[in-house]
């Protein structure tokens, strides 16, 4: 509970209906969740209006409106009406001091950028609690507190959402968080409210542009960019052709890492590490910092993200050797993450679910020159069929064998998106098998992989369920890879 008028110090507003001298017992923006004594803040949203339930939100209790635009209440209703310019610009703000700032208790690390977010979110968590420190995390896949794991609706959650898990991780004894920031919630103003100690971009390529997301590149470009007005200091890819266009306007310090060009923190001599079955880079790191560097997992963006890491973990003072180790020992679920069946060959699970993803897989794992490369998808159904033909024809044109499975058919006939996948593996010469049961198919891969190959699991990535007829039924293919080795290893033992 809050006094009301403590909420409103950091944002200008008017008070256009009752009192300001209220408490406040909870900050909600759906009107179904309201509580007696409530704020509820009328958000006008891309299909919904919040504005449109006011009279529900008054009906059930709440004593505070926080409004954009004109509201017709009864003249009897005992509620305060606050007016200001931007209801989710102003949410971020009262949230902050609802919850008592918690964001001025920790550390706090944004990462934006069209790649890498994720997995440089991991790696930096992983680094920083080899060096001592608590850290909490919010991203695409899950928030993590402490020992809590909750799974994520929204890469970068609503600013109530950012300041109760930021008080939740305060709390539990984290004194660091590092998060995703999406280019939509920065453009929706979720972190608002506190400045970030390091801001990280990764990169920018198009993506998010369409109804109901950005209009146009250059729309998605400036709201990267507007993160570098929220944080203390800059973290940037300098190899990145957007980089001087996203930092324009930039209130903070920058610094620089990149491979090609000359950053403050670089990448030298850069190899690639194949080694019983796993795959990984070896690279120097120059400029700022100066040792040897080797990550376990494969590929140029792989050492991007590294370097991401280590810069942000040099404003931590970590040292050396606690970096080192928590390179190699860092992997992020679904994301190119290697599972160890064999010595003889390579067995990896990503993501991927797109063609232009599936396509910068398959490059990344062909460099390392396998015996074959071996892809096994499927797709999603009730989304577009041009996705299964272009995946098919990518496959088929990158892969030595493609085996075509079932993802999430949702409402769809399995084997009528594995026909449609088929359709475009035909405009290729590629060889692949058909399994609609994705179990046996991850049997049949296991079970004829030959040395030197390297066999990517594509499409599910960190999904721990299968989609059918709107029920999903649990099934993490990691479950489904240990399940098949027991089974193969008790006909072993007869």
């Amino acid at each position: 509970m809050a006094a009301l008028q403590e909420l409103l110090v950091e944002i200008d507003h008017e008070c256009i209906r009752g009192t300001l001298e209220r408490k406040v017992t909870d900050i909600v923006y759906d009107s179904r969740k309201v509580v007696p004594g409530s704020m509820f803040v009328c958000i006008p949203g891309a299909v919904v209006d919040g504005h449109k339930f006011a009279v529900d939100a008054v009906n059930a209790g709440a004593g505070t409106l926080l409004v954009e635009k004109d509201v017709e209440l009864p003249e009897e209703a005992d509620v305060t009406v606050i007016r200001v310019e931007d209801t989710h610009y102003a949410m971020a703000f009262v949230s902050a001091a609802f919850f008592g700032h918690p964001a001025e208790e920790m550390k706090t690390i944004g990462i934006t950028g069209t790649k890498g977010k994720t997995t440089t979110t991991y790696l930096v968590k992983s680094i920083l609690e080899q060096a001592g420190r608590k850290v909490g995390l919010i991203g695409t896949i899950e928030i993590i507190i402490g020992e809590t794991h909750i799974h994520a609706d929204h890469t970068t959650p609503e600013s109530y959402l950012i300041q109760k898990y930021f008080r939740q991780m305060v709390d539990a004894g984290c004194d660091t968080v590092v998060m995703e920031v999406s280019s939509q919630g920065l453009m929706l103003h979720r972190t608002q409210g506190f400045i970030f100690d390091l801001g990280i971009f990764t990169n920018l390529e198009p993506d998010h542009i369409g109804k109901g997301e950005h209009k146009d590149f250059e729309d998605y470009l400036n709201c990267k960019g507007l993160l570098f007005q929220q944080c203390r200091t800059g973290i940037v890819n300098k190899d990145d052709a957007h980089w001087k266009a996203v930092t324009a306007g930039h209130t903070c310090e920058l610094e620089t890492y990149g491979i090609d060009e000359d950053a403050d923190i670089r990448a030298e001599n850069i190899a690639f590490v194949r080694e019983a079955g796993n795959l990984g880079m070896a690279f120097e790191v120059a400029g700022l910092m100066n040792f040897p560097a080797q990550i376990a997992t494969p590929g140029k963006f792989s050492v991007y993200n590294a370097l991401t890491a280590i810069a942000v973990c040099r404003h931590f003072g970590v040292d050396e050797e606690a970096i080192k180790k928590a390179l190699l020992q860092a992997k992020v679920k679904g994301r190119i993450e290697p599972v160890k069946v064999s010595d003889q060959f390579t067995l990896m699970i990503d993501y991927a679910h797109n063609a232009m993803a599936l396509k910068s897989l398959l490059t990344t794992l062909r460099a390392y020159e396998p015996h074959r490369l071996v892809c096994l998808f499927g797709c999603g159904g009730n989304r577009a069929k041009s996705r299964r033909y272009e995946m098919g024809e990518i496959s088929g044109s990158m892969a030595d064998l493609t085996i075509i499975t079932s993802d999430n058919p949702r409402y769809e006939e399995p084997q009528a998106i594995i026909d449609d996948i088929k359709a475009g593996i035909y405009k290729t010469q590629g060889a692949y098998v058909e399994i609609c049961d994705r179990k046996e198919a991850i049997a049949y891969a296991i079970d004829h992989g030959e040395p030197g190959d390297i066999i990517v699991l594509a499409g599910k990535g960190h999904e721990d369920y299968q989609e059918i007829c709107g029920v999903k039924y649990p099934m993490d293919e990691r479950v489904l890879i240990e399940e098949i080795l027991t089974e193969r290893q008790r006909l072993e033992q007869g």
